[in-house]
């Protein structure tokens, strides 16, 4: 038998993950975590995992359902309570996600999104049961107000047993490590991606005798949409062959189309209100310049879209946003009106030396989603080293949290532990049945079709 190739060897030696997504925040929802868990996992099974989605369910969307190449999602009936966060239970979602994890053998529990309920409680809940847990932030908070305050504390509780955690940009990193106290060594940078054959540019160049500006955004404070609201008119004000595409919904919409009403902006600000995610490349290739007006962002894989389709970036200079973009793609402003106006200003005279097929492929080159895919598994591999721990190993970095707070969260994992053997005894682990792996003959082998997957 002839020996195998070194890319065989790699793929035959690579260790096969049962991986558990995790978050409130997923399909038909739409949003950056949302996308950010699909395009993962679907690499991750190109790769030759297996790869679960648990998230609550969406009205009468419950159940079981299957996605592209096989992937399954739970839609565990639990009901979302405040901004599709389900309501904090800390032992409820215990039963159901101990099935979960034996049905389907899980070996890494992957948590997404710092503010997502069903996260914590999975984290909690896997740790207890001995599995690896790795988590992913993608936001950043502040260590002032009194939500980001109660956030942090949560965050401190969670983190302290986690294998290793994952943040989409440096900013991002510094920010949750500060916020968490976990030790910078077991944080992983890996930033966002994107799908290049689903944003790519108009066939033909559009003309510059009418500029386009579009926004795609949740209407929300933290995107920034009062700064919208200011700068808008301004801009119109003083270039009168400017037109505005607002794409996206939320509380502020009311702010904006008053906006538009007091200045008599009506045939210059289109609100088209909530875009699919299969519309927003036919919206962003309508227009010359992207605006982001987000007031904090740990990366934005909205800017990344808009660049890959060829437009030239304005956006405000906060978190992560500066390690995007080269310089020569964006034009960064304080997030202050007067600021935000010159920025459209000198991205407005920078337009006639943009190639958007050219920053197409710039783009392409630059973030990936396979790429993404396999440094993610490269931390899979480094939870699956770490030792195992008893459960009086594991209360010891709880009472690191504080003088009260460590014994608080202590009480609640002794809970959590005692509540896990009752289940163990009242349903033992051999009498749930177990999910027959189903993976296609041939999928997950790596080589080209994981490449054309991704």
């Amino acid at each position: 038998m002839a020996e195998k190739t070194a890319p065989a060897r790699a793929v035959a030696e690579r260790k096969r993950h049962t991986i558990l997504m995790v978050s409130d925040f997923f399909y038909p929802n739409f949003g950056g975590v949302e996308s950010h868990i699909y395009c993962l996992s679907q690499c991750l099974i190109s790769l030759g995992h297996k790869v679960v989605i648990m998230t609550h369910s969406y009205g009468n969307r419950s159940g079981v359902r299957y996605m592209s190449n096989g992937l399954k999602v739970y839609y565990i009936p639990w009901r979302p309570f405040f901004l599709q966060n389900t309501l904090p239970t800390f032992y409820l979602t215990l039963p159901i996600m101990r099935n979960i994890f034996i049905r389907e053998r899980i070996s890494v529990v992957h948590g997404h999104q710092a503010f997502s309920t069903l996260c914590h409680e999975a984290i909690m809940h896997a740790r207890t049961m001995g599995y690896n847990v790795v988590f992913t932030d993608h936001s950043l908070y502040g260590f002032a107000d009194i939500g980001s305050i109660h956030m942090n504390k949560v965050l401190q509780f969670t983190l302290a047993d986690v294998n290793h955690a994952i943040c989409v940009s440096h900013t991002s990193k510094e920010n949750t490590v500060l916020r968490s106290g976990l030790p910078p060594e077991k944080v992983f940078v890996i930033p966002n991606a994107v799908d290049a054959a689903m944003f790519n540019p108009a066939p033909k160049r559009l003309n510059c005798d009418e500029i386009v500006i579009v926004v795609i955004s949740r209407l929300v404070y933290r995107k920034g949409a009062d700064l919208l609201v200011e700068v808008i008119p301004e801009v119109c004000n003083l270039f009168p062959n400017v037109r505005f595409i607002i794409g996206g919904d939320g509380p502020k919409r009311l702010r904006l189309e008053e906006m538009r009403e007091k200045h008599s902006l009506q045939d210059r600000v289109s609100m088209l209100g909530a875009v699919p995610h299969a519309q927003v490349r036919s919206v962003l290739i309508s227009g010359h310049i992207f605006l982001n007006s987000s007031l904090t962002e740990a990366f934005c894989i909205a800017i990344l879209e808009a660049a890959c389709c060829g437009l030239l970036t304005v956006s405000t200079r906060v978190g992560g946003v500066p390690e995007v973009l080269p310089d020569d793609m964006v034009v960064l402003a304080e997030p202050v009106p007067s600021d935000m106006v010159l920025a459209i200003k000198k991205a407005i005279d920078r337009l006639p030396s943009i190639d958007p097929h050219a920053m197409h492929l710039r783009i392409k080159n630059l973030y990936s989603w396979h790429d993404v895919a396999r440094r993610t598994e490269i931390v899979y591999d480094r939870a699956q080293r770490c030792s195992d721990e008893n459960l009086l190993q594991r209360l010891s970095r709880y009472l690191n949290c504080g003088a009260w707070a460590g014994k608080l969260f202590c009480i609640v994992m002794i809970i959590d532990f005692l509540f896990w053997q009752f289940l163990q005894w009242w349903q033992p682990s051999e009498d749930i049945e177990v999910v027959p792996d189903l993976m296609r003959a041939g999928c997950g082998r790596g080589g080209d079709d994981a490449g054309r997957q991704c």
